[in-house]
């Protein structure tokens, strides 16, 4: 009996291709013939191996969440401002964004190394926009009589070189990951995919979009 129910265990062994058959292939692939051929009153659950997948994966999802929610109140207290953390969070969609059409085109799987990955990015690309934006906060500080224009342009342009750097230095550590090089390093590919992704199409897309908002959002405090 299973939760006061009678059941049937139904076990099996599988194995994966890295960038080809997931155990997330396979749960999904189970789950379609299982609604297709059990009837209605037949209800499934998974157990071992997968069930601790699955917790892992929502285990992944709230410290993303969390990771998210400490870096906001690390930023509002550095910042004193609850509007210009949000505008450095910006960074953070976009590599996402980047580390899935990397994940889609390598047609790696979303797994906990790639989660992991992604939980990584935060860290890595928010100090891009805080690069940005506490400069420009500085130039209108500094030069009261500089546009809010003038003071992110500039911002961008000299920050320029340092976030290029250190995004080129953690792109090429990330490298051998994403190759899947070495022993037993195709499980951890995905996590080196996502990193390498996120931050090529971060690195660029933050030089557009946070002076953009920046410029957008402060236009707007100083019209009220």
């Amino acid at each position: 009996h299973y939760g006061r129910l009678r059941s049937a265990t139904i076990s099996g062994g599988y194995y994966t291709i890295p960038g080809v058959v997931s155990l997330e292939t396979i749960m999904k692939n189970l789950e379609k013939i299982a609604a297709e051929e059990l009837p209605q009153s037949i209800r499934t659950t998974w157990a071992g191996e997968t069930r601790e997948f699955l917790d892992a994966q929502n285990a992944t999802l709230a410290a993303f969440l969390l990771a998210l929610f400490v870096v906001y109140l690390v930023l509002s207290a550095q910042f004193e401002s609850f509007i210009h953390p949000i505008i450095i969070m910006l960074t953070v969609p976009l590599a996402v964004c980047g580390a899935l059409v990397t994940l889609f085109i390598s047609g790696a799987s979303l797994n906990i190394y790639s989660q992991i990955g992604m939980i990584l990015l935060i860290g890595l690309v928010t100090k891009n926009g805080i690069l940005i934006v506490e400069y420009a906060n500085r130039q209108l500080e500094e030069n009261p009589e500089a546009t809010i224009r003038q003071a992110i342009v500039q911002a961008a342009n000299i920050r320029f070189r340092p976030i290029l750097m250190t995004s080129i230095a953690t792109i090429f550590g990330a490298l051998p990951i994403a190759f899947g090089l070495g022993a037993g390093s195709e499980s951890r590919q995905p996590l080196g995919l996502v990193v390498v992704g996120g931050m090529i199409l971060s690195t660029f897309l933050t030089l557009y979009v946070v002076p953009m908002v920046y410029e957008l959002m402060n236009r707007r405090l100083r019209a009220q």
